[in-house]
């Protein structure tokens, strides 16, 4: 299943000017990765719809592994990040509720930020998710391979 987000205006104000920034459909979700990268991110376990516990940010947002990313380095840079924004954190990442901390990790992307791991997976949101609690991003086949929502355990979730 291939989704295609479609761009945006989003009206930013600038010295008493309007001006209309065309932008993609993950603006709000990388007002959010940003948001979490200004400290350590939290990880937990939520319970969405038919797949049971996954894990989310803190905010609830669902948290995607890549297939394409190998050796926990992530694969996905450049336009992809902007479909699918990395979880950022500025140091060791917490684990919240259901989430063993001895999973969690992180990886330096190639733009020197450090991205969270779990279980070896670097984790990423899904800009088509645009509440906590959706799981659009589940089995979609961006950017040449496989997504999919995690368990506790660190495995993907396929449905």
């Amino acid at each position: 299943m291939r989704r295609q987000l479609l761009p945006v205006m989003v009206p930013v104000m600038i010295t008493g000017t309007i001006a209309l920034v065309i932008g993609g459909a993950s603006a709000a979700a990388h007002s959010g990765s940003s948001a979490q990268s200004a400290k350590a991110a939290t990880i937990q376990l939520r319970k969405v719809g038919h797949f049971g516990k996954i894990l989310v940010n803190a905010h609830g947002q669902t948290l995607y592994l890549f297939e394409k990313d190998k050796h926990g380095k992530s694969a996905c840079n450049g336009q992809c990040s902007q479909f699918w924004p990395p979880a950022l954190t500025t140091g060791k990442p917490h684990a919240g509720s259901g989430v063993r901390s001895s999973k969690l990790g992180t990886t330096r992307r190639k733009n020197g930020k450090l991205q969270v791991t779990y279980n070896g997976h670097p984790l990423y949101a899904y800009a088509g998710d645009s509440k906590a609690g959706q799981a659009n991003g589940e089995g979609s086949h961006n950017f040449g391979a496989a997504w999919y929502v995690m368990n506790a355990r660190g495995s993907a979730v396929k449905h």
